[in-house]
């Protein structure tokens, strides 16, 4: 069982170091580079953003720009892959899914090559870039395409660890980061494995299970439910394609009978689809789907959006409340 680092004092924050998932995954492109491993990256006028210029720093003849042609640099990436380098491709999510939609599936996934997509501004982070920069569809999107890995880490720690593993599997993967800094939970001793999920902590009463860097929204609430006695388990579900392991899920279910699945997504076709596709036909659940309720997202910063759409730690709170009450 991974556990979280040291908790703070008082109520409001349980984790105080902050660090960019997009930086994290940056660096160990550059890392896997000096220790050897034959991965190159591509991007369309997003290198310092996406923080590959590392890469193009120490090692230029590894990277290469294309400008603003998202569908090109997919190309690129995939011609890359097919002469057998590990292409990394670079850019906001909402281009990833959406604009080189066509060329991911058809010349990377039908192939199967290894082209791993470094999806930044993932979810409600890319809030203050404007509703036409919040990709809160890519999971759903991308996740429909046979071949594809769909990871999303939930701090810098994981995030370098999910890029390290994308590396050891063969065929295309998809990576979800975030924008700005954000919690840093876990430590080296974190244990990453593509396809299982991770169980943060055990409970009786109810189930939460988040995916991504709204994970330590998840645990601040399981914290603040412990005080009030109710007892919640913690799971986080990195990887929503393939699920390996969804017997733990199950058993979470079978055990506290109410389920709560929290994303920075539309509820269609993200985590609440998959958890709702692994108990189907198991049980009797009590199952309620935090995150936007098939709507496009507002303009707005990432806590902004985070508290409109009901992803903090006291509305994820209140929900469970409501939830015991009722049961």
């Amino acid at each position: 069982m991974n556990k979280p680092l040291r908790k703070l004092k008082g109520q409001s924050r349980m984790f105080e170091t902050m660090y960019s998932t997009r930086k994290a995954a940056g660096e160990t492109i550059l890392e896997l580079a000096r220790e050897g491993v034959d991965v190159a990256a591509v991007a369309a006028d997003t290198s310092k953003s996406m923080f590959t210029h590392l890469l193009k720093e120490d090692f230029s003849e590894r990277f290469i720009e294309v400008g603003i042609a998202e569908q090109n640099m997919m190309m690129v990436a995939a011609g890359l892959a097919a002469t057998g380098k590990i292409a990394f491709v670079a850019d906001y999510s909402i281009f990833t899914s959406m604009r080189c939609l066509e060329q991911l599936r058809t010349f990377a996934a039908y192939p199967n090559l290894n082209v791993k997509v470094i999806a930044g501004l993932g979810g409600l982070s890319a809030g203050i870039e404007g509703a036409t920069h919040l990709a809160t569809e890519d999971l759903g999107i991308v996740r429909c395409i046979a071949n594809m890995v769909i990871l999303a880490p939930s701090d810098a720690v994981t995030t370098k660890k999910a890029i390290r593993a994308s590396v050891k599997h063969q065929g295309p993967v998809y990576i979800r980061v975030g924008r700005d800094p954000s919690p840093l939970m876990f430590d080296k001793s974190y244990k990453f494995e593509i396809g299982v999920p991770v169980i943060h902590r055990e409970g009786k009463d109810v189930t939460l299970i988040a995916t991504g860097i709204v994970l330590s929204e998840v645990l601040r609430a399981a914290e603040k439910l412990k005080r009030e006695g109710i007892d919640a388990g913690v799971i986080e579900v990195h990887t929503l394609k393939p699920m390996l392991k969804p017997e733990l899920i199950e058993k979470a279910a079978e055990k506290t009978g109410n389920i709560v699945t929290v994303e920075e997504h539309n509820i269609i076709g993200g985590l609440g689809t998959v958890i709702s596709e692994i108990l189907a036909g198991k049980g009797k659940f009590n199952i309620k789907k935090l995150g936007l309720q098939d709507t496009f997202a507002e303009s707005g910063t990432p806590e902004e959006l985070l508290i409109k759409y009901g992803l903090k730690d006291y509305c994820i709170v209140k929900v469970v409340e409501e939830m015991i009450i009722k049961k």
